[in-house]
């Protein structure tokens, strides 16, 4: 089971669109710009993290996803009208704005509004409208929350056909097809092989595996997004958890007779995969190096480790 978003709540009072803080309610696009631009959306996920003992609220690797925002808006052949550093500024201006002081997700977003530019020969170099919004979410970090997977039908997108290292909402469509027949099967989520039939990623994250003590995951020329948190959760491993990490190609068959699966991504957190295809993973349990993991995410990413600093952008001035 993924983090929960709670669209129950009231939306910010402020969004930041192109250049300045704007009243949630008059940050629009008109109906009509429905339309070929639209699949050319870029966009980011990031989480921010509340600390109520210090008041405080962390964005996690803030710069790293604004990296990532700007190499899929040079792919799709965007020019950005910002630098990262004006977009990491807006992120802080907007979340102060709203006074927020929970577990936040916060989305910047690259687009053409499919009315200024219907269509795709006229946004080739165009300069996109650019928005920063944020909604609150429940962590389920601790929770030891896990999912039963299916290896779905449907073939992972190729780098040579809609390159899935751009987080571009057109190629959500195959993670969509993948979750939706997983679900309709009684799966919580479903694990894509490519066009080779080797182990891509999950429908919204990232997949790592343990086998004979080793930590595995499909490496980035292997279908799948460039995930922030993967990158987070190899050099936890790696580093704090003394284990040795493979990046390599991975068989669907290896998922049935490893120790452990679990998943990672910004909007999945890490939460354990207990059987695949309706075999048990291991003893059917999250397994040891899941739950270090985390536990090392949760501290990690809250501030209540103080390790990798840099990991965390900070919101409010210190109170003391």
């Amino acid at each position: 089971m993924s983090a929960r978003f709670d669209y129950s709540t009231a939306p910010p009072a402020y969004v930041w669109l192109n250049g300045k803080l704007v009243p949630w309610a008059e940050a629009t696009v008109p109906v009509t710009a429905m339309g070929a631009s639209g699949g050319l959306a870029v966009f980011e996920g990031v989480k921010a993290y509340w600390n109520p003992a210090e008041e405080q609220l962390y964005i996690v690797r803030l710069d790293a996803h604004l990296k990532r925002l700007y190499d899929s808006m040079k792919i799709v052949r965007m020019v950005p009208s910002y630098r990262p550093e004006e977009l990491a500024a807006a992120a802080l201006d907007m979340l102060r704005a709203n006074q927020i002081r929970e577990d936040t997700y916060l989305r910047p977003v690259a687009f053409y509004d499919g009315v200024k530019l219907p269509s795709f020969r006229y946004t080739v170099g165009a300069a996109p409208d650019i928005c920063l919004s944020a909604m609150a979410f429940h962590t389920h970090l601790l929770q030891h929350k896990a999912k039963a997977c299916a290896v779905s039908s449907w073939t992972r997108l190729s780098d040579n056909q809609s390159p899935p290292r751009v987080k571009v909402m057109s190629n959500y469509q195959n993670n969509r097809l993948a979750f939706t027949e997983a679900f309709v099967d009684g799966y919580d989520d479903a694990i894509l092989l490519d066009e080779r039939g080797k182990v891509t990623e999950a429908t919204g994250a990232c997949l790592f595996m343990v086998r004979d003590g080793v930590v595995v995951t499909p490496s980035i020329s292997h279908g799948i997004l460039e995930s922030v948190t993967r990158d987070t959760v190899i050099r936890l491993c790696r580093d704090v958890l003394g284990l040795t990490v493979q990046e390599r190609e991975v068989d669907r068959t290896e998922l049935y007779v490893c120790e452990e699966v679990f998943l990672s991504g910004t909007g999945e957190e890490v939460t354990a995969v207990t059987s695949v295809d309706r075999l048990p993973v291991a003893d059917g349990q999250p397994g040891p190096v899941f739950l270090a993991v985390e536990r090392l995410y949760h501290d990690l990413v809250r501030g209540l480790d103080r390790r990798y600093p840099e990991w965390r952008t900070p919101v409010y001035e210190p109170t003391s």
